[in-house]
């Protein structure tokens, strides 16, 4: 048991210096059978579990759900403990009960971007937003572009997915969403998706004011930034990504009550 507190406490503290939001989940209690004794840990984040467990099947997956919903709330996420029933609340055919103790650490200013396309803009972006405070995802369907991407790290990731905007419910709620993908009609949909299923805080859209235009008449709505990036530089695609990055630095900070 020695091992296992040293070793959570080491994964704790990487993922903290790292500033990735989690939830440390811990067995408190149990009555009757439990695969895992009381003091049994697990650390989840936003994809999953990170580390550790509480015994798998239906009372890991009870908690993993529980745990996505801390993460994706806009509320503040106070520390909260559940007594579940083994039969009733999770299903299992054995009696008893487990009480599970869940605790958020969601570190200040924690900042999620997700960049739709992985072309030669977002390829710039995303050189320049991993030198940032902020956790980003990258969506493409084409598997050659996501390879010419940087290596990933705990908190840079991509996803090669053909239908792209699936992905749009995956992330948290407190998302800036940039799309840059081929084109209107990939654009679309993704943008469909994310007004239909959430309510992010910024969304942006690379093109021209005609663009703009098109995508106003299309969605109803005019709650979306398009061309994305502030009015400066060339067209070559660093300075372009530079002028992204200002106008999302510009609007987090605005959300954040900076300046």
């Amino acid at each position: 048991m020695e091992q296992q507190f040293d070793a959570f406490c080491s994964e704790f503290l990487k993922l903290f210096k790292e500033k990735i939001p989690m939830v440390v989940v811990t067995m408190t209690d149990h009555r009757g059978g439990a695969p895992q004794d009381p003091g049994s840990r697990m650390i989840v984040g936003s994809d999953g579990l990170l580390f550790g467990t509480v015994g798998g099947g239906k009372i890991e997956n009870k908690c993993l759900e529980t745990a996505r919903e801390m993460l994706n709330s806009t509320e503040r996420q106070l520390p909260k403990s559940f007594t579940w029933n083994l039969q009733k609340d999770i299903g299992m055919s054995c009696g008893g009960e487990v009480t599970m103790f869940f605790e958020m650490h969601q570190p200040a200013l924690a900042w999620n971007v997700a960049i739709f396309g992985a072309g030669h803009v977002s390829q710039e972006l995303t050189r320049l937003l991993m030198k940032l405070d902020c956790h980003l995802t990258v969506i493409d369907s084409r598997e050659e572009w996501i390879a010419k991407l940087p290596a990933p790290t705990t908190r840079m990731k991509y996803i090669w997915k053909e239908d792209m905007s699936s992905v749009i419910e995956e992330l948290p709620d407190n998302t800036f969403v940039a799309l840059m993908t081929m084109g209107h009609s990939s654009d679309l949909p993704i943008l469909k998706r994310a007004f239909e299923k959430k309510k992010f805080p910024f969304v942006g859209v690379i093109g021209s004011k005609a663009k703009r235009n098109r995508l106003e008449a299309e969605l109803g709505r005019k709650d979306f930034h398009c061309p994305l990036g502030l009015d400066f530089g060339s067209n070559a695609p660093i300075e372009i990504a530079i002028s992204m990055i200002a106008q999302l630095l510009q609007e987090r900070d605005k959300l954040i009550g900076v300046g």
